[in-house]
């Protein structure tokens, strides 16, 4: 295993200084339940994703993310049977415009889900297992608002024998606790309609202490709250193509306000192209297709703008989603674009 050569008493101002980040996705518009448990049974499928980050490849240990997530409606009222929102083949697809017109909100229902991610950075690594449930109000027939919770725990880790201290006797070292469990809880709102969604949602929120050690001065670090808003609107360039601009604004103090312009190109339900911008961060190119009625795969790749571009290859995003017990066959994604 590659050994770091650090102070350790460094290593705990890390901890004080930046907390414990939570990992940054490219692909949030194909994905947002990550970021918000209220999306929790927002289809009429189960929704299942696997998905792998690579971030700032070519710098040695740079940050890599794993997950895994699924959720689904409760109980029958999301089997609605009206043909406009179930898709039938023949009535058409959920991305062209006869549908955006013809559109009925969805029953008011329950969902709940699991998501599982793993954050590895060197020799730090952390694991978020959360189970989520969302209530689905129906507003009137062209809007749904839900409202949902996710709660679980994280364990977070360092593995020690990859380090390698300049004073191997630092009586700081045998006090070293390389592994912390903590509870963890997620609460979010989410607003859609056929063309419209917004949604807020915070993550991490239960104030949490990282004591790495037992040595009251180095024993600051701490979990911080992550916030995020989000909003998007679905504009059709002729019936068949559809053009998706959306934005994330993400706050953790004390780091400054990050904000991703995204804008996607979707053609019918078979292939979509998309570009983001993350300020001071990065330019992202993404694209993304449907097999059948139940298989999707998209990727993204991140030109890297900040200082690290002299390091950096980019960053590389995957995401396989499977849209299973899918009974109305639908082509792809009528919630979520």
């Amino acid at each position: 295993m590659k050994k770091y050569t650090l102070i350790f008493p460094f290593l705990i101002m890390y901890f004080s200084g930046f907390a414990q980040q939570k990992p940054q996705y490219t692909q949030y518009i194909f994905n947002q339940y990550l970021l918000n448990p209220a999306l929790s049974g927002i289809e009429n499928y189960i929704d299942f994703k696997m998905g792998y980050r690579k971030q700032w490849a070519g710098i040695n240990d740079a940050p890599q993310t794993s997950f895994v997530s699924a959720n689904w409606a409760l109980g029958n009222n999301q089997l609605w049977s009206n043909a406009l929102t179930s898709f039938p083949e023949q009535t058409g697809s959920p991305m062209d415009r006869n549908y955006m017109q013809n559109y009925m909100s969805s029953p008011s229902h329950h969902g709940m889900g699991v998501t599982a991610v793993l954050d590895k950075t060197g020799p730090l690594s952390r694991l978020d297992v959360n189970v989520t449930y969302a209530y689905h109000l129906q507003l009137n027939s062209d809007f749904n608002l839900s409202a949902g919770v996710g709660a679980g725990l994280s364990s977070i880790s360092l593995d020690i024998n990859a380090l390698t201290f300049n004073n191997p006797t630092d009586p700081s070292i045998p006090r070293v606790w390389s592994n912390q469990l903590k509870p963890d809880l997620n609460i979010g709102l989410w607003l859609y309609g056929a063309r419209l969604f917004a949604g807020i949602s915070a993550q991490q929120i239960l104030p949490q202490k990282l004591n790495l050690t037992n040595d009251n001065a180095y024993n600051k670090g701490k979990e911080v709250p992550h916030y995020f808003a989000t909003a998007g609107y679905k504009f059709f360039v002729d019936d068949e193509i559809a053009t998706i601009p959306s934005i994330m604004v993400k706050y953790v103090q004390p780091a400054p306000v990050s904000v991703d312009l995204n804008v996607k190109f979707a053609f019918k339900d078979k292939v979509w192209l998309g570009g983001s911008y993350r300020k001071d961060d990065s330019f992202s190119a993404m694209a993304g297709f449907n097999i059948g009625k139940m298989v999707n795969l998209t990727y993204s790749y991140d030109f890297t703008t900040s200082e690290l571009n002299q390091v950096s290859n980019g960053s590389h995003e995957i995401v396989l989603g499977l849209l299973l017990n899918n009974i109305y066959k639908v082509p792809s994604y009528i919630k979520m674009w």
